[in-house]
């Protein structure tokens, strides 16, 4: 179910929101009525819930200024091979290397947000001859939500990793930001998490889980039409369309992409 949280920036509730998909995983979303959420660590960007230049810089900075003079002399004692700069960077690289392996255990699922296709979130993530796009908006996909797990869903924001901070308040801050270099995304995301229920986990994730989990939606509330890639044949769209008939009861439009039209010359 959705839930509100303080590190989320949720869109309006008319905002219009696309998912871009290959055929296999439309007609898994028809026949489970479940969107996948993949583990950070799958989704292919190794910056998924890294933090920034920034940020480790300020971190060693801080770790150092935080301990008394009693604490920095017992720690030199303790490793007497090592200044309190060298210990303090083994410290923050711990917690990164902890920040990491927490990943496989934040589940993300990803929209677009705009008011338009877009030609190029076709070509990166559906395909122009044999892709697929659902759209929605913001309040139909809160109210779609069926899973007990709360879910949380929120704007990404677009920085510069070199000298940007990103905000280390709670678990889900760094997984809200990515690259510049992503901007053509516009996406809002949908997080939940599946925590370890022991430290053994931590180092080895349950079966279930080895690359992400499904969570049950109302189609009839989340889909509000279904579009078919640009340059789709006839009987991909056909076929699209007889997937939706015989594997839902939905009664939205599946129709070819606006990108198909044909230009004007008179």
């Amino acid at each position: 179910m959705y839930e509100e949280h303080p590190a989320f920036s949720p869109p309006p509730d008319d905002a219009v929101l696309w998912r871009y998909m290959d055929f296999t995983k439309f007609i898994s979303l028809l026949d489970r009525s479940a969107l996948f959420f993949a583990r950070a660590d799958k989704l292919g960007d190794p910056f998924e819930g890294a933090l920034s230049v920034k940020n480790k810089e300020l971190r060693l900075t801080s770790y150092v200024d935080r301990l008394s003079d009693v604490e920095k002399i017992v720690l030199e004692v303790q490793n007497p091979e090592k200044n309190i700069h060298e210990i303090s960077e083994e410290h923050v690289q711990d917690s990164i290397n902890m920040s990491k392996n927490l990943r496989q255990f934040i589940l993300i699922n990803c929209w677009h947000e705009s008011t338009h296709e877009s030609a190029a979130m076709w070509r990166l993530y559906a395909g122009e001859t044999d892709g697929v796009t659902i759209t929605t908006d913001f309040s139909s996909l809160k109210q779609s939500l069926r899973s007990s797990e709360h879910i949380y869903i929120g704007k990404v924001n677009y920085v510069d990793y070199e000298h940007h901070q990103i905000p280390e308040r709670n678990l889900f801050d760094s997984y809200l930001y990515k690259r510049h270099d992503f901007k053509h995304e516009e996406e809002v995301r949908a997080i939940t998490t599946t925590f370890p229920k022991s430290a053994e986990e931590v180092h080895q994730p349950p079966d279930i889980c080895d690359v992400g989990r499904y969570f049950e939606v109302d189609l009839s509330l989340l889909i509000k039409a279904i579009v078919v890639a640009p340059y789709a044949d006839d009987w991909f769209l056909e076929l699209v369309q007889s997937m939706v008939t015989n594997l839902s009861e939905l009664d939205v439009p599946v129709e070819r992409s606006n990108l198909a039209q044909k230009p004007i010359w008179d």
